[in-house]
């Protein structure tokens, strides 16, 4: 079941009941980014300390709900204020930290085809970050179900260096024919590493770019049991709640904006979602 509230997350998350949700996968609007037309919208705030206490605010709300061993998995990217980069990211998570948060790591969302920037005098930005964050020590992590291929190559003197996913090479079929080659084999499964490669994705009902559902998926399967509860306090245009549903969770969604809300609920509709509750209040 997928629940959809629109309004203020820092209002609405009091009638959540405490401890009620196993996992928080969110990504809030990024500071001086967006007019989302509402007074009440986080991201406008003057400074980068408004910011950082509007999000801190929200997040103490997240931390009551969830449950003692619930994870956060909070995905930020980062601002530049008269061409000084403001370091967002780690300064909200390290304000969270100083709230009570443990910090558990700092996951690289890297982007192989990021848009390109009009900058001449630094590299393009090709990554964000996902903080994992947790209540305590202790708490829910399912490593199996987001373990990787673990590739190995095989590196033979005189020969190059050829990578090959999944199965084994051409040239290891038949025999070395080509000197200039070698071969890679997958044969186990190792821990997930800490740079996810995931391309940022559109949709053609948003005029904005959306939260990759394969950056999601890990997220939601390492932190929240099948059958578990998402929550995301920053809706969007619903992609959360369309892969928690997809995975056998339940998710509950704030959103702010009334058209992102619209684009949410036919997104989820349309995807095949289990149920689609949007409440008003």
């Amino acid at each position: 079941m997928i629940k959809i509230y629109q309004g203020d997350c820092r209002k609405l998350m009091a009638n959540l009941p405490e401890k009620s949700v196993e996992s928080c996968v969110t990504s809030p609007p990024y500071f001086g980014l967006r007019d989302y037309g509402n007074d009440n919208q986080i991201g406008d705030e003057k400074t980068p300390d408004e910011y950082i206490s509007a999000l801190v605010t929200v997040f103490r709300e997240v931390r009551r709900v969830l449950r003692d061993d619930g994870t956060v998995w909070l995905n930020l990217g980062d601002s530049y204020i008269n061409k000084n980069l403001a370091g967002i990211p780690w300064r909200v998570a390290l304000a969270l930290q100083a709230d009570g948060w443990c910090l558990r790591q700092d996951i690289i969302w890297s982007k192989p085809n990021v848009m390109p920037e009009s900058v001449k005098d630094r590299c393009t930005n090709s990554h964000e970050y996902i903080f994992l964050l947790s209540k305590s020590p202790k708490y829910y992590y399912d490593y199996e179900a987001v373990k990787e291929d673990a590739v190995y190559t095989d590196h033979r003197a005189g020969m190059g260096k050829l990578e090959y996913e999944g199965k084994k090479s051409q040239g290891e079929e038949d025999g070395v024919k080509n000197s200039k080659k070698a071969f890679a084999v997958v044969t186990e499964k190792r821990n997930r590493r800490s740079v996810w490669t995931v391309s940022p994705k559109s949709f053609h009902d948003a005029h904005f770019a959306v939260f990759p559902p394969e950056l999601i998926e890990p997220c939601i399967l390492a932190g929240c049991p099948e059958g578990g509860t998402v929550l995301d306090p920053f809706g969007g245009s619903g992609t959360t709640g369309v892969v928690a549903d997809r995975l056998g969770r339940d998710a509950i969604m704030f959103e702010l904006n009334p058209d992102y809300i619209d684009i949410a609920s036919k997104r989820i509709e349309k995807d095949g979602g289990m149920f689609v509750d949007l409440e008003v209040i």
